[in-house]
């Protein structure tokens, strides 16, 4: 092509090299119909000896339509001058057609891979709703494929809808979108239309250059019924990422089909769309269960629909129905795109396997492929947190808020990430901006809560209370952390009752895995201070709603306290079992079974050896809603204390004191300083345990007086008198 256009070296006219990646024209080029084209030669070449590709295109078109029946690269004919010693001229048409429809491609701007496009809804003129809330999801799904191509994330947009004074799930008309791309410094809107020509359909997308107005590609579609929508939406967003600058070679590998990457079904598609919109723009993950349920109903093979009711139940802390529902999307995943088969194995390694360092590998491999993609750096962050590396989950989900400072989930775990630090007043400065950029959520009140709760602010904890109890859906989880500040306090009456509460908000809202996490979460607080016949009640009462795995956990330690042994073997065995690649199961909670049940029973020296087993993983997270963090450190500090060494429990039950924010108000932030008064004691250190003893029965002050552990503290302390 340079030898038959006489670029000299250097020149670049029409040609330049792409480090790294290949060549790119850069002349202006027009596809022009064979019909209006008509060559006049240059009369300054014409006989000339030289080579060149002077040529003058008279009653040039406007727009070129071209039908093929199949894929090719056709060569447009035209007349060659005679005479010369090489060719005139190259004219390359690239057709972007299928059977069925007929695709118009016009001319395009290139991208870079730093702008950013903002995606319109669909202008629907048919007058068939099954349209509305359903092109525009399928059409980002297709575009994401894209390693090039870079959208506005959803939650970006809703963010600054709020910003502008509109509802955040407000319809993204083309001059709505076009405020959004100016006021995010996005690059370019993709506004796209349907429209009802005869008995086909006309698909039109077009961008549109923020800054100036500049038409910087468009792409036409005819679908030649309603059955056959989806696959000209397929052609379209193929032909708009060429024509954008993505390499062909990316397109192709980068280019599953739509009824592949969503569905072939409209109002399958239509229901996922809704309820995506209403996990992200509102917010509320209860409310987007119904819809994706009903997009599966719809599609019983829609994987992504699976996926996404997998992890909305995951962080809803229903575990088992997580499982359930991202199993079934990896068993589908065969023919999604690669960006979603990376998105449904991560999910499934990490929520339903429960194998983070597997789930580690798997988002590593995304973030590599996908390097903007905030989802793969922001839940490689939350892995990071399980594993107990605190520090690289910080850095990971400040990547994904600087790649998408629109989302609310990524916002709160950088404020729960604060808090597992211990730095407080950071996790408060950065939660507190939430209501100037619109970003309220569940989660977020907790970990204020949680702040308030670190800094002694009953005020603060009360607000943020009040934000979330009487919301169904919501306010079990807000139920569930006063209950665990009325047992930090010693007042278990007041901790039952609120349980019992969260219990049953659980359960109308359907959760009830949840139910059972809270009830089996009580019976390990009431064993922890001796009320051993309820944690027994309890335990049966969690297992009775639910067998999912964090219940079965937590009321095995129970039993184990409480002293039924059996039990709590058969249930680990359960767990061992189900779980043999589960990194919580397997590193905190089988040791935590064991060890509460070998200390019940006087065996010190074996509870010592099964927490010893593997200790890189116990102050890692363990559950999306109830913490676990520092309960086998506390145990190996009872464990120490049985063995009378003393020193060794103290350093041990320091450690927890030394974290608060990972141990928050649960119940053995609390119960640590007793312990360390006993670890003391222990070691013949009367002035520093008769402190650490004070410290606990102030705490304890108000407490209720017939809790079993208060009356022994009592006389422990009396006698240190």
């Amino acid at each position: 092509m340079r030898r038959a256009l006489e670029e000299k070296p250097g020149d670049n006219s029409y040609i330049v090299t792409l480090p790294g990646r290949g060549y790119q024209f850069v002349s202006p080029v027009k596809v022009i119909a064979p019909e209006d084209l008509t060559i006049v030669p240059d009369a300054a070449a014409v006989g000339d000896d030289h080579c060149t590709a002077g040529m003058v295109v008279q009653r040039e078109t406007i727009r070129t339509r071209i039908t093929t029946q199949e894929r090719e690269l056709s060569a447009l004919p035209f007349p060659r001058r005679v005479g010369t010693k090489a060719g005139l001229g190259i004219l390359l048409l690239l057709t972007v057609a299928g059977i069925g429809y007929d695709v118009y491609l016009r001319s395009a701007h290139h991208l870079t891979e730093q702008d950013t496009l903002v995606l319109a809804d669909f202008t629907n003129s048919t007058g068939d709703p099954v349209f509305d809330d359903t092109l525009r999801q399928g059409l980002s799904s297709q575009l994401e494929q894209s390693p090039f191509l870079n959208l506005l994330s959803d939650q970006r947009v809703a963010q600054t809808l709020a910003l502008m004074t509109q509802p955040r799930d407000a319809r993204l008309s083309p001059q709505l979108a076009l405020e959004v791309c100016r006021r995010t410094a996005s690059t370019a809107v993709l506004d796209e239309t349907i429209a009802k020509v005869g008995q086909r359909y006309l698909l039109t997308l077009k961008v549109t250059s923020c800054s100036n107005g500049e038409s910087l590609a468009s792409a036409e579609a005819q679908a030649e019924d309603k059955d056959h929508v989806l696959d000209a939406l397929g052609k379209t967003a193929s032909g708009i990422r060429s024509k954008l600058g993505e390499s062909l070679a990316s397109v192709q590998k980068y280019d599953a089909p739509p009824e592949d990457v969503t569905t072939s079904s409209l109002e399958a598609l239509q229901a996922y769309g809704l309820g995506y919109r209403t996990m992200i723009a509102k917010n509320d993950r209860p409310a987007a269960v119904p819809l994706f349920q009903r997009a599966i109903t719809l599609d019983p093979n829609f994987a992504m629909a699976y996926a996404r009711l997998g992890i909305t139940f995951f962080n809803l802390d229903e575990p088992s129905r997580a499982e359930e529902n991202l199993g079934k999307a990896y068993d589908l995943r065969g023919r999604l795109s690669e960006r979603e088969k990376l998105y449904v194995a991560a999910s499934y390694e990490a929520m339903a396997r429960g194998n983070m360092e597997e789930a580690r590998k798997s988002y590593e491999l995304w973030q590599q492929i996908y390097p903007r993609d905030q989802f793969a750096v922001g839940n490689l962050g939350v892995v990071y947190g399980y594993l107990g590396d605190y520090e690289k989950s910080l850095a990971a989900i400040q990547e994904a808020w600087q790649l998408n400072p629109g989302n609310a989930l990524v916002f709160s775990n950088i404020v729960s990430t604060y808090l597992q630090l211990g730095r407080v007043d950071d996790a408060l400065t950065f939660a507190l901006k939430a209501k100037d950029l619109h970003l309220d959520g569940m989660a977020l009140h907790s970990n204020l809560y949680t702040a308030y709760f670190l800094r002694h602010d009953v005020a603060g904890m009360e607000r943020e209370a009040a934000e979330l109890i009487g919301k169904p859906g919501w306010d079990d989880l807000m139920l569930h952390d006063e209950s665990d500040t009325a047992a930090y306090d010693g007042h278990f009456s007041e901790a039952r009752t609120l349980t019992q509460q969260a219990v049953d908000s659980a359960r109308r809202a359907d959760k009830s895995e949840t139910a059972a996490a809270y009830q089996a979460e009580s019976a390990v607080r009431e064993a922890l201070v001796g009320n051993l016949t309820l944690a027994r009640q309890q335990s049966g009462a969690a297992l009775a709603l639910s067998h999912s795995k964090e219940v079965e956990a937590f009321a095995a330690i129970a039993l184990g306290l409480a002293g039924d042994s059996s039990q709590a073997a058969r249930l680990a065995n359960e767990l061992n079992q189900g779980f043999p690649e589960d990194t919580s199961v397997q590193a905190n909670f089988l040791p935590s079974i064991r060890a509460a049940s070998e200390l019940q029973t006087g065996h010190a020296a074996q509870a010592e050896q099964a927490l010893a087993a593997d200790q890189s993983y116990e102050l890692g997270e363990t559950t999306p809603e109830i913490t676990f963090c520092l309960y086998p450190v506390y145990l190996r500090a009872e464990v120490f204390l049985a063995e009378k060494r003393g020193t060794a429990a103290a350093l041990e039950f320091q450690k927890i004191l030394d974290h608060p924010g990972l141990a928050g108000n649960e119940i053995i932030s609390a119960l640590a300083h007793l312990g360390l008064g006993r670890g003391y004691a222990r070691a013949g250190d009367k002035s520093k345990a008769r402190s650490a003893y004070q410290g606990f029965l102030t705490l304890w002050k108000d407490a209720d007086p017939d809790v079993p552990i208060l009356k022994q503290a009592k006389e422990e302390y009396a006698k240190l008198q």
